[in-house]
C-alpha cells in the first residue's frame, strides 16, 4: 500500500481559519459552540492523516504506527501549575511510535498550526535511565553519532535539544574536550522539518512526512539500539525520582 491508496485529502482552509480564530478567542464561551468545527476540520482529518502516514511508513518498512483514535493530543491545556490559564492549545499534535503508545520512546511527531506546521522525530525528554543510555551511546560510539548528526544537518534537519546542561553530567567526565562534549549534556535529541500551510492542505503531505521519516530513521534506530541493548548506566547514581514533563506541543 502506498500513501496514495489511503484517503487523506489534506486539511481544509476552514481548519486553519478555526485555529487562527482560536488564538484570538481562547476561552470556553467562544470554543464550546464551535467544538463541532474543531472535530470536523481538525480532529477527523488528523486521524485520517495518521492512518495514511502509518500505512506509508509500514509500506516503507519503518516501524512506526499510531492509533487514529488515541494518537492525537487533547486540545485542552493542563493549566493547573501554569501561570498561563488559556484553556486551549492553538495547534494540534500527534505521535507515531513503535508500539503506537504515546509514551514509547523514539517517535514521529506531527504538528498542525497555521504558519508553524512541522514534522519531528527523535527522543524528547525520555525517562532518566533511558536518557543515560542515550548519553552513553553518544560517548561510546562518538563517530557513529556524529555521522548521524552530520547527515541530518546536510539534509537540512539538524539535531537539536530544547534543554541542555552547560557541562557533561556526572559519570560522563570523559566527554570533556571531545567532539561530543556538548551532546552528552543534551536532554533531548530531535530533528524537525517545516511543513507549509499549502503542504498541510494537500494529500502530498503524506509523502513529505514519509521522506522526512526516511531521513530521520538512522536517528531513531540509534536510540532504539541504545534502549534495547544490554547497556549498563555509566555510573549508578541514586537520586530522588524526577517527574517526566508532559508533552504540551
Amino acid at each position: 500500500m502506498t500513501s496514495g491508496d489511503v484517503a487523506f485529502a489534506g486539511f481544509r482552509p476552514a481548519g486553519f481559519a478555526f485555529l487562527r480564530e482560536l488564538r484570538e478567542h481562547n476561552d470556553p464561551v467562544w470554543f464550546k459552540p464551535r467544538k463541532a468545527v474543531y472535530e470536523a476540520e481538525i480532529l477527523e482529518p488528523f486521524r485520517d492523516l495518521i492512518v495514511a502516514v502509518g500505512a506509508a511508513l509500514g509500506a516503507a518498512g519503518i516501524p512506526l504506527t499510531g492509533d487514529p483514535r488515541r494518537a492525537v493530543f487533547r486540545i485542552y491545556r493542563d493549566v493547573r501549575f501554569s501561570p498561563d490559564k488559556r484553556p486551549y492549545k492553538t495547534h494540534a499534535g500527534a505521535v507515531l511510535t513503535r508500539s503506537g503508545e504515546k509514551r514509547d520512546p523514539g517517535l514521529l511527531y506531527l504538528h498542525v498550526e497555521p504558519g508553524e506546521s512541522m514534522v519531528g522525530a527523535g527522543f524528547w525528554h525520555t525517562a532518566p535511565d533511558l536518557l543515560t543510555r542515550l548519553r552513553r551511546a553518544v560517548l561510546d560510539d562518538a563517530e557513529n553519532f556524529l555521522s548521524i548528526a552530520e547527515r541530518l544537518a546536510a539534509a537540512g534537519h539538524p539535531l537539536s535539544s530544547d534543554e541542555r546542561l552547560s557541562r557533561p553530567p556526572r559519570g560522563f567526565e570523559a566527554a570533556k574536550g571531545t567532539p561530543v562534549a556538548d551532546y552528552v549534556g543534551w536532554k533531548s535529541f530531535t530533528a524537525h522539518a517545516a511543513l507549509s500551510d499549502e503542504e498541510m492542505q494537500s494529500p502530498a503531505v503524506v509523502d513529505h512526512i514519509l521522506g522526512f521519516a526516511r531521513t530521520a530513521l538512522p536517528l531513531l534506530e540509534w536510540g532504539w539500539s541504545a534502549f534495547d541493548g544490554d547497556m549498563p548506566p555509566a555510573v549508578p547514581i541514586h537520586l530522588p525520582p524526577r517527574p517526566i514533563p508532559k508533552p504540551d506541543f
